[in-house]
């Protein structure tokens, strides 16, 4: 799943990894791969692990809400790491504001993010309120701290103009169309958004130069990660190909 869902691990599952009982984001590669947001540190499962302790996310996607980030101070003294940690992400304390509450007295509200190699004040990012969730599950009533706010991604604006002026695209199966092979558009734009965010996400994946269906003033353009031209690929149209050696085959009968 490219955006982050939300999980607490079991018991015997945190002892295996080494890892606490805790709210964890958690990325689909080759491999699932766990995060503690507060502390970065990580841990890996391979498919056995999983399926012989299968968990359950406690927040999806489109429970996240969206807030603005009013402050962000990195945070520069960790002490003594033990363990894996991301080297990907940066730590920082953010202080936030749902962006249903901006021109309001509401107080700021902090948390620590993983996020703090790419957020800047007056940025809008995804989280989920813990505070206020309604969370069925055992093990998150077991924890007795936790942050209110977990900040997932970063969300950059315009999403329209952004889709329009991207330069790759994927290909398909022929008898489908996007529409039939994702169950959401939004979901499915959501996805391409991750993998111009994503090197990781997308190095196993082709991806094949587009044409933006418009062209961008550079003061009108949506300051978001790219694609660099040198990881696309040229699309092939094996069916002009094929239909350009008939031609000339049958040219050549003609002129014969």
């Amino acid at each position: 799943y490219p955006l982050s869902p939300i999980l607490c691990l079991y018991l015997s599952l945190s002892i295996s990894l080494s890892l606490s009982l805790y709210l964890y984001l958690y990325f689909f590669l080759e491999n699932i791969h766990l995060m503690d947001p507060t502390t970065l540190k990580t841990g890996q499962l391979n498919a056995n692990q999983f399926f012989r302790e299968a968990f359950s996310a406690i927040c999806h996607q489109k429970q996240l809400r969206e807030f603005m980030v009013m402050n962000i101070e990195l945070v520069r003294d960790r002490g003594k790491q033990i363990g894996q940690h991301s080297h990907k992400h940066t730590l920082a304390d953010v202080w936030v504001l749902p962006v249903s509450s901006l021109g309001t007295d509401d107080e700021e509200i902090h948390t620590r993010s993983h996020l703090g190699n790419v957020l800047q004040c007056g940025d809008y990012v995804l989280g989920f309120d813990v505070r206020h969730a309604v969370v069925n599950n055992k093990i998150f009533d077991r924890l007795k701290e936790v942050p209110d706010i977990i900040l997932v991604k970063k969300i950059y604006p315009d999403k329209v103009k952004r889709s329009k002026g991207r330069n790759f695209k994927l290909r398909h199966l022929r008898s489908q169309s996007v529409s039939e092979t994702v169950t959401d558009e939004g979901d499915y734009n959501d996805f391409l958004e991750d993998l111009e965010e994503d090197e990781d996400l997308r190095k196993n994946i082709n991806l094949y130069k587009r044409k933006p269906k418009w062209m961008v003033d550079a003061e009108d353009a949506v300051l978001a990660p790219r694609v660099g031209l040198e990881e696309l690929l040229d699309e092939l149209c094996l069916e002009e190909d094929n239909m350009g050696d008939e031609n000339d085959m049958a040219t050549s009968n003609v002129n014969d």
